[in-house]
């Protein structure tokens, strides 16, 4: 695995002179203390040509626990702006040619970014999800992994309209087609994602779906999505309300034949 020291503030990470790594995994960071199992399961993905950046966004508590990875990632430190703008500096920050985001509650399982580089690789997208399982605040896992079962891209498309069901610590996407959306939206706290998503479609960028659980998703009663439902559910509401035109004359133009595709 490729990794360089860490680095401190807004300056370029790595030297002009570095190798490209392959792939960058950049991790948001405030306050938390799980922190150093999502950067465990990042360093212990053993990919040839891995850069691995954790984002600082204004942390008051649990810094420290980063202190024992020096020289094997890089963190990056920043006033806090929320998750979308700890993601947009490391993401801008990144040298690999594919980005992915892990949050620091939650875990990727060995061979994570191996399998999607070769699935990304293999199948020729610029954007790309996978299955996931879920864990509880104690890190023991559920009995199912979560898979997604939708027919056609259709019906994941119709989907949209209403719900969010891409997880986005199983996204990986190439740091060009994040140059070239724009970035993550820092005006949405808890639908930067989806906003993202979606613009990636409509721009013409279907996200591929890689069928494996390769992430471990957290659930626990500090998350801010379980601490501030109400406002993530409106702000969902207002986010899909944006897109609902644009979507539907999508899905006008892909409606399948009558009885298929429903």
């Amino acid at each position: 695995m490729s990794s360089a020291g860490a680095g401190k503030g807004g300056s370029p990470v790595g030297g002009q002179d570095a190798v490209r790594p392959k792939v960058t995994a950049v991790i948001p960071f405030y306050n938390d203390p799980y922190i150093g199992e999502a950067v465990e399961s990042a360093l212990a993905q053993r990919f040839e040509g891995l850069e691995v950046i954790v984002v600082d966004d204004g942390s008051t508590r649990e810094a420290w626990r980063l202190d024992r990875y020096a020289g094997r990632i890089h963190v990056l430190g920043k006033a806090n702006g929320g998750t979308a703008s700890a993601l947009n500096h490391g993401f801008r920050m990144a040298r690999g040619e594919y980005v992915a985001w892990l949050s620091s509650d939650d875990r990727w399982l060995p061979g994570k970014l191996a399998r999607q580089v070769e699935h990304m690789e293999r199948t020729g997208s610029a954007l790309s999800h996978t299955a996931f399982r879920t864990i509880d605040a104690a890190g023991v896992p559920g009995s199912k992994p979560v898979r997604l079962a939708f027919e056609s891209r259709y019906d994941f498309y119709r989907s949209l309209l209403r719900s969010n069901a891409i997880n986005g610590c199983t996204v990986m996407l190439r740091k060009s087609l994040f140059e070239q959306l724009g970035g993550f939206d820092e005006g949405a706290v808890f639908t930067h994602d989806y906003d993202l998503w979606v613009r990636a479609v409509l721009a013409g960028y279907p996200p591929t779906y890689l069928n494996e659980p390769l992430t471990e998703y957290r659930k626990h009663a500090g998350m801010g999505t379980v601490l501030h439902k109400g406002e993530a559910e409106a702000e969902f509401m207002a986010t899909a309300a944006k897109y609902r035109g644009s979507l539907t004359r999508l899905l006008t133009a892909l409606r399948p034949p009558a009885g298929r595709g429903r």
